[in-house]
């Protein structure tokens, strides 16, 4: 009841800012554009090809669903760092005309054979994380495939075969290479080095990264797509492509991996419920675990509702202070309760209940950092578990897709690490989404929920989120990549939307805050000393985020592509 009449409270307060179209954005970064307008349909995506294919899909009669696949393949081509289809990725669709909402999961899996020791050497200790990384022994089985066919068999229009063509023109003509991604080829050229393939491919003769402007051609991943496009996701599942992965993986250091066959034939694809909370006047929707993206925000999101985040100046201490503090407080329950839930007990409704997060924000003090909160005792907790160890998370895309028929998709997709395992076959990065389970099965006796079991999906940090009005129509379709620094970015950018009435341009441009559970991270050294005052320690650093947003209003769709990366939004 609190929280609803604070929500009433504060939707006063904040009124004349939710109300208008577009509000300026103080605390962003410098010469922020104008957000994209259109009036039926919009992509937002990480790449400007990426883009234009998913949007030659709509203007086809495609649906979002249609744009996704079209999107997911071309990126596989020009951004090979973050996302493809040798990995995996989480989407949320919505269905206007059925008012459906699904999250459909096509996160890896670990092989039958992995074990809880997959990542500890002889003697016990965890390996250091790059060795892992780097080889064979990290390789989920890909998802991102059978889930997109699973989700297009549903919702899609136009015929699968088709949604391929220009990625596969792409792959045969060539593309310009970034300068992203000549600046991420030259930092990994020495892991790269490590399998002949992708040495082959991302290297000139001479062993030179290729430069930004080269015209990179990939014929291998056109045959591939080829083969994709007339099979499905078979074509990875069996027959010489799933034959060559699994050579792969045991090649380069996989016999602990034990991926099979049998496992790339056995994955399925799960159509699963979204998780949603209310946020003041709006309802807010994102995955549920195997992510933890989903649970993480509603908790971020249900503490700050106690606070009077539209009263407060988006570039100010305050503001930041209660992003940081609130994101403590669903990290330290991250990092104890959430795991794949089909093989490991998650209390996800005690985490997200009213009561157990008003509980949760009588620990902010407004004036005072918690600079290391304990994990909380939500109900229908089943089990003593250890809270895992921290350890790296990076990589993956984002894409959003509104169609002319007001359907939506919010994907996340990754490979995880840049270059994801370094190894290449057909044409397309492998994954090293495996460490992302916790390097260490066990502390001090206690399991570790997101320890290594066989068929078990990693725990995820991706955060496509869906929003939603009081008359349940959608207003926002809102995503980042970024590794564990996703949950942050999002939550930021949706109190931008929702509690600041910014744009979606804005909202992605806002200097980042955030955490990871300890240090307040910022962008700009602008607040550092006020937050340092209050107690935090702060780290300034590079924040990457590479959000892609689309808001609904009376007038159309406006589209926002975070100015740190690549992206674009575009439309009709």
């Amino acid at each position: 009841m609190r929280r609803r009449l604070l929500s009433c409270v504060f939707l006063l307060l904040a009124g004349p800012a939710l109300a208008q179209d577009v509000v300026s954005a103080p605390g962003a970064l410098a010469s922020v554009r104008a957000p994209v307008r259109a009036e039926r349909q919009m992509v937002a995506a990480a790449h400007p090809l990426a883009a234009e294919a998913g949007l030659a899909v709509l203007r086809r009669g495609g649906s979002a669903v249609d744009a996704a696949v079209a999107i997911q393949a071309v990126l596989t081509l020009v951004e090979p760092q973050s996302s493809g289809i040798g990995g995996g990725a989480l989407m949320l669709h919505w269905n206007r005309a059925a008012a459906r909402l699904d999250a459909w999961d096509g996160r890896e899996t670990a092989p039958a054979a992995a074990t809880p020791a997959l990542f500890l050497r002889p003697d016990g200790t965890p390996l250091p994380f790059y060795e892992a990384v780097v080889s064979g022994r990290s390789v989920g089985v890909p998802g991102v495939l059978p889930m997109l066919e699973a989700a297009h068999r549903v919702e899609g229009r136009l015929p699968w075969a088709e949604l391929f063509a220009d990625a596969i023109r792409l792959a045969e003509e060539g593309f310009p290479v970034s300068p992203r991604l000549a600046g991420l080829i030259a930092a990994e050229a020495g892991r790269l080095r490590q399998d002949a393939t992708a040495a082959a491919y991302f290297l000139a003769p001479d062993g030179a990264p290729w430069p930004a402007g080269h015209r990179l051609r990939n014929p291998a991943l056109a045959a591939t797509l080829r083969q994709v496009a007339a099979e499905g996701a078979k074509a990875l599942q069996q027959g010489p492509l799933a034959a060559a992965i699994v050579a792969a993986v045991a090649r380069h250091g996989g016999a602990g991996n034990g991926m099979t066959e049998a496992d790339l034939a056995g994955y399925v694809a799960k159509r699963r419920a979204a998780l949603c909370a209310p946020y003041r006047v709006w309802r807010v929707c994102g995955f549920p675990p195997p992510s933890s993206g989903g649970v993480a925000m509603a908790q971020i999101l249900g503490i700050l509702e106690h606070f009077p985040m539209p009263r407060l100046a988006p570039d100010g201490p305050e503001a930041a202070h209660l992003l940081v503090e609130a994101g403590r407080l669903a990290f330290a329950d991250r990092n104890l309760y959430l795991a794949d839930a089909d093989v490991t007990p998650v209390p996800v409704a005690g985490l997200i209940e009213e009561s157990y997060l008003t509980l949760r924000a009588q620990l902010v003090d407004r004036d005072r950092a918690n600079p290391a909160p304990r994990a909380g005792n939500p109900r229908w907790r089943q089990v003593t578990l250890a809270p895992q160890p921290e350890q790296p998370e990076h990589g993956t895309s984002h894409l959003s897709v509104i169609d002319a028929a007001g359907n939506a998709v919010s994907m996340t997709t990754t490979v995880e690490d840049a270059f994801g395992a370094r190894l290449m076959v057909g044409g397309f990065l492998l994954n090293n989404q495996l460490t992302d389970f916790s390097f260490r099965p066990e502390l001090d006796g206690r399991p570790v929920a997101n320890r290594v079991e066989g068929g078990k999906r990693p725990r995820s940090s991706m955060a496509p989120s869906l929003v939603f009005d009081g008359e349940g129509r959608l207003a926002a379709a809102v995503g980042s990549p970024g590794g564990a620094r996703i949950i942050g970015y999002v939550a930021q950018t949706l109190v931008g939307l929702l509690d600041w009435g910014l744009d979606p341009q804005a909202a992605v441009s806002l200097r980042r805050v955030g955490t990871l559970g300890g240090a307040a991270e910022l962008e700009s050294d602008a607040l550092a000393g006020e937050l340092q005052a209050r107690g935090h320690r702060v780290e300034v650093k590079p924040m990457p985020s590479g959000l892609q947003a689309i808001r609904v209003t009376p007038q159309g769709l406006l589209g926002g592509a975070d100015p740190r990366r690549e992206g674009v939004a575009i439309g009709d």
